[in-house]
């Protein structure tokens, strides 16, 4: 006889909930998020610092919206995730679902075989939540995918250079017609040629593909603020770098990251 040798794919999850989507052109839409452990990069602005390592657990929201966690424990099964996200899906409540971390496509080989399934039995569609560096990994989950939210890393910001890796990534995106947008975390320290050069690349490769320009939402009091701290561009930079951009590409939206001002981090 021989042995059966199938094995079962596994994720490394932070959690899975439903909340509001603060960010893109999905903002203010409902979503159920599942947010993977994971991230190659290490941005200076970065919100989920604790995505940046698998921990030994995550938490699974019992039921939408009610933040009443279960703790399980990682890796999670694929037929197991199906499961949870299937119980999230109550009719007509979510808008799609939303991949995010961390970095989603290092769960490229996972996800290739999750999406088809998950997207067949939820009938929601998938937003991909992802740092646009890994355009290999892309590849391999585009044809599951309805929608890219694509990061552009500014150096000035974030201290990451993917320069390269975010123009393969934006090219296969339109070339697959997949709807795609580009989100550009911006602050005080921002190099205003870098933002330049970002809006050629983007016309380059096509300019009706919307920008967001989103301030860094620090939220926290005056007092508390150290030198440390990243702080927002003044309104007179924002509309100087928005006016300048728009030179380039057709849409460029300025957006507040609205989930720090909901409190859904």
């Amino acid at each position: 006889m021989t042995a059966n040798t199938t094995v079962i794919p596994t994720a490394r999850l932070i959690e899975l909930f439903s909340a509001i989507q603060g960010e893109g052109l999905n903002v203010g839409t409902r979503q159920i998020f599942i947010r993977f452990a994971l991230c190659d990069l290490r941005c200076h602005f970065c919100d989920s610092a604790n995505t940046w390592n698998a921990p030994n657990q995550c938490k699974i929201e019992s039921y939408p919206g009610l933040r009443n966690f279960e703790i399980h424990s990682n890796p999670i099964s694929l037929p197991m995730l199906l499961q949870w996200v299937e119980r999230q899906n109550i009719p007509r409540l979510h808008d799609s679902i939303s991949l995010t971390g961390g970095e989603p496509l290092l769960h490229a080989s996972f996800l290739k075989e999750f999406l088809p399934q998950v997207r067949a039995a939820t009938g929601l569609p998938i937003y991909l939540e992802t740092g646009g560096h890994r355009p290999e990994q892309l590849a391999m989950v585009l044809p599951y995918i309805d929608s890219v939210g694509m990061d552009f890393k500014l150096e000035s910001v974030s201290g990451e250079q993917r320069f390269l890796e975010h123009t393969r990534f934006l090219q296969l995106c339109n070339e697959s017609r997949v709807e795609t947008f580009v989100k550009i975390i911006i602050s005080d320290r921002t190099d205003i040629m870098e933002l330049e050069s970002v809006a050629q690349l983007v016309a380059d490769v096509n300019p009706e593909i919307p920008v967001f320009l989103q301030p860094v939402t620090p939220l926290l009091e005056p007092a508390t603020v150290d030198a440390l701290v990243m702080l927002a561009p003044s309104p007179s930079q924002v509309l100087a770098w928005q006016a300048m951009m728009k030179r380039f590409v057709k849409q460029v939206r300025v957006i507040p990251q609205t989930h720090k001002m909901l409190h859904q981090l």
